[in-house]
């Protein structure tokens, strides 16, 4: 499990420095990830620790969103003035997309 991770933060770490050194238009953790692919594809297979490493990581997905979260406070005016408008809108499509989805399981556990 260790070499998991190392490899992932590996490749995530010479993504970084290869965008700041080249001065390249894209986030260091992108090619990071398009050099683990390419690494993947000369290995001819993903290697088996870093699968068992990544399927976990995968569960905590959500997590990874954190810089958005920064962004929002980062925006903090725009939320000032239209914060109860988007707060409204998330509510509503929440509220919107909860029903749809209990309509439509009731309409296929009918059919069923």
């Amino acid at each position: 499990m260790l070499y998991g991770i190392t490899l992932l933060i590996v490749f995530q770490l010479v993504g970084e420095l290869l965008s700041q050194w080249l001065h390249l238009p894209l986030p260091g953790p992108v090619l990071g990830m398009l050099l683990l692919a390419a690494w993947c594809l000369v290995r001819r297979g993903v290697d088996e620790r870093v699968a068992k490493v990544s399927q976990g990581l995968l569960g905590y997905l959500g997590l990874l969103f954190v810089p958005a979260g920064v962004g929002i406070v980062t925006l903090g005016p725009v939320l000032k003035t239209q914060g109860w408008a988007m707060a409204a809108v998330l509510v509503l499509s929440t509220v919107i997309t909860l029903a749809v989805t209990a309509l439509l399981l009731k309409w296929l556990l009918v059919r069923r």
